[in-house]
């Protein structure tokens, strides 16, 4: 399935029946789907199929939906009243013999009151549900675009997180094979300091501090931070290649990209770790800045 981004714009334009409308689809970042709707008086029916519509497409986005609707000079139509017409022909047949009368002319008919009537589109039934039509046809054009519109940027967003990711995996990398994180490192580093300290106060006991040394170089070690880092990358992978509406597991996942990057910045007592640990949070956050915007 394609990544989706979750903003997007789409327009689609349509006449017949003597109007022209425009649908305009705008869509942006939102927790869920939530669609806002203008239509023109007249055409209230379009709103549930609209909306079932863009349910059955997008999953998450705050959307905008707008139609137009102009009604040109000729949307205004003369219709014969067929009924009164017949009464009136009926009757000039029964009375014409009676009097001595010039033959009705056509135009003296069509000027009797009602036998012509002025009538929109929205007012003959046929018409109106034809114009509906026409409109759903155009919306779902517009609809379709928008959709497009979006998977474009949902790839582009992929690819710039696929890269993100293999960052994050060359840092992880980096510090896996750093030599300052061996629990060796740690304890002699840890073993200077305290020799320090010994060397500035005798009050100290050199025992004690030993064994909070120890204590110090077994909850640095950032093996189990690495570890997860790397299910973490697999997993996003994993997410990307799925497609879909995956965002908000990718969140989740960023959330915990974080959390481990802070903490093994928490833990390295080595420049090169700390160094190491701060880019991986930069990247991180540009990571999950990109997230935010998938559906």
């Amino acid at each position: 399935m394609t990544l989706m981004s979750m903003t997007g714009f789409a327009r689609a334009a349509g006449a017949g029946l003597g109007y022209r409308w425009t649908w305009e689809l705008r869509s942006v970042n939102g927790k869920g789907l939530d669609i806002r709707l203008r239509l023109p008086p007249g055409v209230d029916a379009l709103e549930q199929p609209v909306r079932e519509r863009i349910g059955a497409r997008l999953q998450r986005g705050n959307l905008q939906v707008s139609l137009s609707l102009q009604k040109e000079e000729s949307a205004t139509q003369l219709r014969v009243n067929e009924p009164l017409l017949e009464q009136v022909l009926a009757l000039l047949t029964r009375i014409g013999g009676r009097i001595d009368a010039a033959p009705a002319s056509l135009d003296g008919i069509l000027a009797i009151r009602g036998i012509l009537e002025t009538v929109d589109a929205e007012d003959d039934p046929d018409k109106a549900a034809e114009l509906l039509r026409l409109l759903t046809a155009d919306f779902d054009r517009a609809l379709e675009d928008l959709v497009q519109a979006r998977a474009g940027e949902g790839a582009a967003i992929g690819a710039v997180l696929r890269t993100r990711l293999v960052e994050i995996d060359r840092l992880r990398q980096a510090a896996e094979d750093s030599p300052a994180r061996t629990p060796e490192a740690i304890r002699r580093r840890l073993k200077d300091q305290v020799a320090a300290l010994l060397d500035a106060s005798i009050n100290l006991d050199a025992d004690r501090l030993h064994q909070e040394a120890a204590l110090l170089a077994t909850r640095a070690d950032i093996r189990e931070e690495l570890d997860r880092l790397a299910a973490h990358v697999v997993a996003a992978e994993s997410l990307l290649s799925q497609g879909g509406a995956v965002g908000r597991k990718l969140d989740f996942l960023a959330q915990e990209f974080n959390r481990e990057t802070n903490t093994l910045c928490s833990k390295a007592n080595d420049r090169s770790l700390t160094a190491i640990g701060l880019d991986m949070k930069s990247t991180v956050d540009q990571l999950r800045e990109q997230i935010q915007n998938l559906e």
